[in-house]
């Protein structure tokens, strides 16, 4: 079953003020500032509470609070808003502190103004207008990375960004916290699937290590019957079946098999603390299958996964699957695989193997067995389906040896033009933006990897945010991107990420 992420979490609001207000002042700032959480709560759009703490107006007090905020695993990140003037001074020591995501909402307590009866004392009382700048400077000056948002806390669009950036917010806290099983190595002579695990650990906080492939195929011998017995009943539940695999069949023993992965994979997961892993076909141990419908229900159940040892999607998937939680469409582990170049719309076919996660599914999934010509094993079980269509975005993580990259296209996922009868595996048809040619050759320009994940949950600008705030560099290819602009993109990156990897 899918884990709500957000469980125990939220977001702490602070508003700034200064003492020389007075206390009736002060008073009347918390209470609106308590409006703005109460009318932000009760939005649509913003997946996690919005805890409202105490007016800060001292430098020790924010200091303070920051290193509460960090301290705090239920925390995700602080929402901060000068509601009068706050001098930014006073917030320098706690923003050096702060280690959680930042938001700067730049609001007031009024939507419109009361033209008629503004004196001094309202406008005293309401001077977010430029108490937000002078906030705004002190981050500029220090370099801080947050979101800023503006608007009144009832515009749905307030609410809109401010949700995206909680959804950010947990992306960057699942990969901190994120620990990912490796069975078996990567595959052979492959480079992009390669990279720096130390510097994972640095720069994400995810913790990335290698476990032998018989150390899971010990736990999946030990598997008993009855568990078998339960899954098959659940997949009969939720699935159409093949006749070969029902019981009776001559197969199946395989979906068996298929289910008995599943459940020492599953064990091996939990007892361990891992949400994410990989696998690769080249090493496969004492298993009897190349593991693929065990993989499918994982990923739906929010677990990242790469194939071929690739544990930088692995990553990435659960990051995103966490973000994603709640939303409509689904998250899924995919490949580019061939190219429908005409005639009509141009069309990228994206599959793998085995392994697409059927949160994506346009329709029930049917459980099926079909051969592997790779892997050396016998007939693997796996579900098969076409992606729903709708919008969304495909992103890969790569590593250019000096840093990290994420690659992203905005895409529209579409239902293929005829039924995929002979094709034995989930997949999903995509037109990539601005077009197939273009966004084919800025993903190159930009070194973008094979694997990817693609989300038909999350959108641009949620990606954007994550980078931004684990300090990533990304190139996303959308309506707007040509082949000469990402190839200035490119250099202008190279020589930022040079200067700000020398000051780090």
């Amino acid at each position: 079953m899918t884990m709500n992420p957000f469980d125990g979490r939220e977001i702490w609001f602070l508003t700034g003020s200064q003492g020389l207000y007075g206390e009736d002042t002060l008073a009347q700032v918390a209470a609106q500032s308590q409006e703005v959480v109460a009318q932000l709560e009760a939005a649509d759009g913003i997946p996690v509470r919005i805890v409202w703490r105490p007016v800060l107006t001292d430098s020790a007090g924010i200091r303070a609070t920051m290193i509460a905020a960090n301290a705090d695993d239920g925390c995700l990140g602080v929402i901060a808003w000068m509601h009068t003037f706050s001098p930014a001074k006073m917030w320098i020591s706690g923003l050096e502190a702060l280690r959680k995501p930042l938001l700067h909402l730049h609001t007031q307590a009024h939507r419109s103004l009361p033209w008629s009866t503004i004196d001094m004392d309202f406008m005293n009382l309401n001077q977010a207008a430029h108490g937000d700048r002078e906030f705004g400077y002190v981050q500029s000056r220090l370099g801080i990375v947050r979101t800023t948002v503006v608007g009144h806390a009832s515009e749905p669009r307030t609410a809109s960004r401010i949700g995206s950036w909680a959804r950010a917010a947990m992306a960057v806290a699942t990969m901190k916290s994120l620990r990912l099983a490796r069975f078996g190595d990567n595959m052979r002579d492959v480079a992009v699937t390669e990279g720096d695990k130390v510097e994972a650990e640095r720069h994400f906080g995810v913790s990335v290590n290698t476990y032998g492939v018989n150390d899971l195929v010990a736990v999946v011998d030990d598997v008993a019957p009855s568990e078998v017995d339960a899954l098959v009943a659940e997949y009969s539940d939720l699935y159409d079946i093949v006749p070969s695999l029902l019981k009776g069949g001559d197969q199946h023993e395989s979906l068996r098999y298929g289910a008995q992965i599943e459940a020492g994979l599953r064990r091996f997961l939990t007892e361990g603390g891992f949400r994410a892993f990989t696998t690769n076909f080249e090493d496969l141990g004492g298993l009897r299958q190349l593991p693929g419908l065990a993989v499918q229900r994982l990923m739906a159940d929010g677990y990242g996964f790469g194939g071929e040892g690739d544990w930088k999607t692995s990553m990435l998937l659960a990051t995103l699957k966490s973000a994603a939680y709640g939303l409509p469409g689904g998250t899924s582990f995919m490949e580019d695989y061939t190219y429908h170049l005409g005639p009509g719309p141009q069309r990228i076919l994206g599959a793998h193997m085995l392994e697409v996660c059927p949160s994506i599914a346009g329709g029930r999934p049917r459980l099926e067995i079909h051969p592997l010509g790779i892997g050396g094993r016998e007939d693997p079980v796996r579900l098969k389906f076409s992606a729903a269509p709708g919008p969304g975005v495909v992103v890969g993580m790569c590593d250019m040896g000096d840093r990290f990259r994420l690659v992203g296209n905005v895409i529209n996922v579409v239902p293929p033009d005829e039924e995929l009868a002979a094709l034995p595996v989930a997949s999903a048809v995509w037109e990539p933006a601005p077009d197939l040619p273009t966004s084919a050759e800025c993903w190159l320009m930009a070194g973008g990897p094979h694997h990817t994940v693609l989300s038909t949950a999350l959108d641009a600008s949620t990606v954007d945010q994550f980078a931004e705030l684990t300090r990533t560099e990304l190139v996303m290819i959308d309506a707007d991107s040509t082949p000469p602009g990402v190839r200035r993109e490119l250099r202008w990156n190279a020589a930022y990420q040079l200067l700000a990897g020398g000051l780090r």
